[in-house]
């Protein structure tokens, strides 16, 4: 049967790995459903249970803004990739929902919490841009597993990976989902009578980045200068990581029928504005002190 997919530099060899986990009375239930549905568990535990009462407020409030914020950033997630990728023919209206397979956009997830959160804050008289700084802690962590669910679906994955990168994936040509590039077909490689490519895991890269970021910030929030500095520092962050990962996708999401991605007009956004407001941040807190 051959190898699904394999790491050769670090002797990482993975068989049987089918995206379809199990099915229920004839329903397939996915591994990226299964793994978006642990993200949103561990990061409601941590953004909504763990952080609030790290921080002195209360869980509750934060389990009533997630009852609206976690199934309406979701769907609006879903309707960002839509926006912006081909609708399938003779897909109907349900295909809207069809998220079992794939097909959420992290920034279409991260601008309609925000949105949502700003709403629901304000008409509770809560400070947004903490709970912002609370709350960010469980988006991040869901982030980081969600992720997973790209690796079982062979998909959001880089350019063509040579052999001396440490992490080079290959992956059997047959159960790719996404698109592969000229460059990537030239170098297909056959092995046990399967054809592979070799990519770069860029949804490994991005986890392993925002994993250590949730780690600081978890280390770093009690020692928070001003309200917004921490999800200050998630948008500098994950604005300059995906800005730079979204060159070596192949699947990125492209603004019309242009070759800019949509991914670097809000990355390179988020990362500018992540940085202009912690400069005057920390120039006011600085002028206090």
């Amino acid at each position: 049967m051959g190898h699904d997919i394999i790491f050769p530099n670090i002797g990482v060899r993975i068989s049987n790995l089918d995206p379809v986990a199990f099915t229920v009375f004839g329903f397939e239930i996915y591994w990226y459903a299964i793994f978006v549905v642990i993200g949103i568990i561990a990061g409601y535990y941590f953004g909504g249970v763990h952080a609030p009462k790290k921080t002195g407020q209360n869980p509750d409030d934060y389990t009533n803004i997630a009852i609206w914020v976690i199934p309406i950033s979701i769907l609006g997630g879903r309707l960002f990739y839509l926006l912006f990728s081909p609708w399938p023919a003779g897909a109907g209206f349900f295909h809207l929902f069809n998220i079992r397979a794939g097909g959420i956009a992290i920034w279409g997830v991260i601008i309609t919490a925000v949105v949502v959160s700003f709403v629901y804050t304000r008409r509770k008289k809560f400070n947004f841009l903490n709970f912002l700084d609370t709350a960010i802690v469980g988006l991040i962590i869901g982030h980081v597993i969600g992720r997973f669910g790209n690796f079982v679906n062979r998909e959001a994955f880089g350019g063509y990976a040579s052999d001396a990168a440490p992490f080079a994936m290959q992956l059997r040509i047959d159960q790719v989902r996404s698109p592969i590039t000229d460059e990537i077909v030239q170098n297909i490689v056959s092995i046990g009578g399967f054809n592979y490519i070799q990519v770069h895991p860029v949804f490994f890269y991005e986890a392993a980045i925002n994993l250590a970021l949730f780690v600081f910030l978890l280390i770093y929030r009690k020692h928070k200068k001003f309200n917004g500095e921490l999800i200050a520092m998630y948008f500098v962050s994950y604005g300059i990581t995906r800005f730079f990962l979204e060159f070596m996708r192949t699947d990125a999401l492209m603004v019309g029928g242009s070759n800019i991605a949509v991914a670097h007009i809000l990355s390179g956004g988020a990362a500018l504005g992540g940085i202009a407001f912690l400069a005057m941040g920390y120039i006011k807190h600085f002028k206090k002190a």
